[in-house]
């Protein structure tokens, strides 16, 4: 840095730093401690399962604080305490108030007394119209079934970083686009050396995008507190390392709350051992989960309901005895077995064609996947708000 101009006898001289300035890479961190140090002397207690979670609970009241950086977002059941610590914030960071919670970080939120509803709209209409594609057909799906995309594509895109910057932008959308997270996952394999074909298919996600910009999820404000898990696999589903896709959706009643779609990190000799490796990975995601809903004060004694499609997977989860066909994944096997005594979880079949995790592992043809997003509560307000008919 440099002195400020005009100050005297200024050669040899430096300046004392008397706190964290903005850019440099410990302000981030030096900001949280005071903020979280501040609530922390207010009453709040620092959440477990996220340390961006605060909680502050009375005889009376329930608050719940959320930290991104330096955007906050308040919950509370009584608008007095709200008050008061909004007062108490304003005294010493001058913050800003943005009123009910409508619109952060390019999250939409509305509210209603059938749930709240969240999505990207304008986020999307932004990425459309960034591109291009905003005068492009519109697409019922995002991915053709038959399409196989393979690293070894010769016919390299002329512009890799204008895919990686379509490719992170996607990413984002994710956030509350469930029906996007198989596509960008599979495209985002590809940020090294971009195809031509995989920017035709990023295209055809676009025009998806484009018929369904308003998509997102939905809460239901009437909804039983029972965890369900659908956990997929698709066996040995990359053509060029022949790894599988790990697929689970995490739903609280009926509102989907947690969903991932990601490839394996090694290669499973069968479909039983992919299956069950997803398993693995849903149980350490329902386990966080229980862990999350501890820290906001909600009693979740029940066992998680898991759902699987392979017979296999919970024959080896409840059959120690299988050691020759499984005793190289053992860790997993163990985790899973041990949360299954411990009552966390409770493992169920359910035939494919009703798993809902499919639309994670898997392209699939408009019909099926339509009708997955129906059962996840998937649904675009904006076509209902405007008298039109959604898929």
């Amino acid at each position: 840095m440099e002195l400020p101009p005009g100050m005297p006898n200024a050669e040899n001289k430096v300046c004392k730093l008397l706190k964290s300035l903005y850019g440099l890479k410990q302000a981030s961190r030096k900001w949280f401690e005071k903020l979280s140090t501040a609530l922390i002397s207010y009453g709040f207690t620092q959440g477990n399962s996220d340390c961006s979670l605060f909680i502050k609970k009375s005889t009376t009241s329930f608050m719940a604080l959320l930290v991104y950086v330096d955007d906050v977002l308040l919950a509370s059941d009584s608008l007095q305490e709200i008050q008061l610590l909004k007062e108490f914030l304003h005294d010493q960071f001058t913050i800003k108030d943005l009123g009910p919670l409508k619109y952060f970080l390019g999250l939409e939120i509305a509210r209603s007394k059938a749930g709240i509803s969240i999505c990207q709209r304008k986020y999307a209409l932004d990425i459309l119209q960034d591109t291009g594609i905003i005068g492009a057909k519109p697409a019922a799906f995002p991915m053709e079934t038959n399409l196989k995309l393979t690293a070894n594509d010769s016919d390299l895109y002329e512009d890799p970083s204008a895919y990686r910057k379509l490719i992170g932008r996607l990413l984002y959308l994710t956030l509350t686009r469930p029906d996007l997270a198989y596509s960008v996952q599979v495209l985002s394999q590809f940020l090294a050396k971009p195809a031509v074909s995989h920017y035709q298919a990023a295209v055809r996600v676009l025009r998806y995008l484009k018929a369904t910009p308003g998509q997102g999820l939905f809460f239901l404000a009437s909804s039983e507190m029972q965890l369900k898990a659908f956990s997929d696999s698709d066996w040995a589903g990359c053509i060029d390392t022949r790894r599988s896709v790990t697929g689970f959706a995490v739903f609280l009643g009926n509102s989907l709350i947690l969903w991932k779609s990601k490839k394996q990190l090694t290669i499973s000799r069968s479909s039983a051992e992919a299956e069950y490796r997803a398993l693995a990975a849903t149980t350490y995601e329902v386990q966080w989960l229980n862990y999350a809903l501890q820290d906001l004060q909600i009693h979740h004694s029940q066992p998680t309901l898991m759902y699987t499609d392979s017979k296999s997977a919970m024959s080896i989860a409840s059959n120690p005895v299988q050691h020759e066909r499984t005793k190289h994944i053992q860790i997993d096997c163990h985790l899973v077995r041990e949360k299954l005594q411990q009552n966390l979880i409770k493992l169920f079949y359910i035939p494919s064609r009703l798993q809902l995790a499919d639309i994670l592992t898997k392209p699939l043809d408009s019909l099926p996947f339509h009708h997955t997003l129906r059962k996840m509560n998937i649904l675009n307000i904006h076509v209902h708000l405007e008298g039109g008919v959604g898929v």
